[in-house]
């Protein structure tokens, strides 16, 4: 997968995509608008400019266009999260994985969770 930089207002766009394959631009602009208080100009330029980074891809319905998410989700949060950690943790990921422990609210599913994959970590 080639490398797409998504900004934050972008990653808005794009998880509504990914929650909603096949969305129409008036959904889009009625769910952000509705969260964000975008307006419809903002939202569709999002679109566009996803559209042309490669990000998303159009699939034509009568006069209207559906949005498709042309990159997979879990690739770009694995790549934005080796980012963050090199910005913020110098590249090391235990410190921030202990940071991001300690600051979160977790159920006690996630908690267990956790301790499932640090379990596995230790085989």
């Amino acid at each position: 997968m080639k490398s797409i930089k998504i900004s934050d207002a972008e990653w808005e766009v794009m998880n509504l995509v990914w929650k909603e394959p096949g969305v129409s631009s008036s959904r889009v602009v009625e769910v952000l608008s509705a969260q964000k208080e975008w307006r419809s100009r903002t939202v569709r330029t999002l679109l566009d400019r996803l559209v042309k980074k490669g990000a998303l891809k159009t699939v034509p319905d009568g006069k209207r266009y559906l949005y498709h998410p042309a990159i997979d989700m879990q690739q770009c949060v694995r790549r934005e999260s080796r980012s963050f950690a090199q910005r913020v943790f110098g590249g090391e990921p235990g410190p921030m994985l202990l940071n991001l422990v300690r600051e979160a609210d977790l159920s006690q599913d996630e908690i267990e969770r956790l301790k499932r994959i640090l379990e596995e970590k230790e085989k």
